[in-house]
């Protein structure tokens, strides 16, 4: 589990970005793959799922993911939830002892705290997600708790970085035209028509434009460590039926 020394610094929370590190699931899952919507087995997930509630203090009823679809979509969270699990790609909260988690293997995970309000949200940013504002739907649900932007405390965790995010011109332009701005996050790839996107670089400038005045970058690749994270895109290029995801937790303690 790696922490952040930003959000260690604030008090009455405990956060844990996951690694692969520590689980029981196999194969292609090998190490502490959290995802709900793998095609790992059930009982694997679960005991993982069990052990990352055990590290951040949490009982498994309160290690709550969603289902994520990629939105812009911010929830309030006031109490546990069961199946099926509702579709948003944040949440936010005041309550005490419940975990909000998120799960991602490529796409960022973002943890936020305001440690005067004592209120916290996690994010799953993955580009589209980010292009279309699940960061600033993350502090606009906060603030409606009473958190100021000015004071939230934010953590970027492990995601794949531009050295090996490499997508299609078509990618490029939908950012140029949403922004001009946008194309300084691409660079030049090997490749005759492609280029490099710093998704880390886009989330940091977007959380930065919404008022955010505390943020740290874990600044891990998710591709390039198979040793300790789960990658999307490399078990696609490797041809694999399925792939891990990590769990990234937030909780204010009781």
């Amino acid at each position: 589990m790696l922490t952040s020394l930003l959000l260690s610094s604030a008090p009455g929370i405990r956060h844990g970005f996951f690694t692969r590190e520590g689980g029981v699931s196999e194969g292609i899952y090998a190490g502490l793959n959290g995802g709900l919507g793998s095609n790992d087995a059930p009982e694997r997930v679960q005991e993982n799922r069990r052990r990352m509630a055990q590290a951040v203090g949490v009982a498994p009823s309160h290690f709550l993911t969603l289902h994520q679809v990629h939105s812009p979509d911010a929830l309030v969270v006031t109490e546990p939830w069961g199946m099926p699990r509702p579709k948003a790609d944040a949440m936010v909260t005041k309550v005490p002892g419940i975990s909000l988690g998120v799960t991602a293997a490529d796409c960022g995970p973002i943890l936020f705290v305001d440690p005067r309000a004592q209120v916290i949200g996690a994010a799953h940013a993955g580009w589209k997600g980010a292009l279309t504002g699940v960061l600033e739907s993350t502090l606009d649900a906060m603030e409606t708790l009473g958190a100021h932007r000015d004071d939230v405390v934010v953590a970027l965790g492990p995601m794949i970085r531009q050295r090996n995010y490499e997508v299609g011109m078509e990618f490029v332009e939908r950012f140029e035209q949403a922004e001009a701005d946008n194309v300084r996050f691409f660079a030049s790839a090997s490749r005759d028509g492609h280029a490099m996107f710093d998704l880390g670089g886009f989330i940091h400038s977007r959380l930065t434009r919404a008022g955010v005045l505390m943020i740290e970058d874990l600044d891990l690749c998710t591709y390039a460590d198979e040793d300790r994270f789960y990658s999307y895109r490399r078990s696609v290029h490797r041809k694999e039926p399925d792939y891990g995801r990590h769990v990234h937790s937030i909780v204010l303690e009781d």
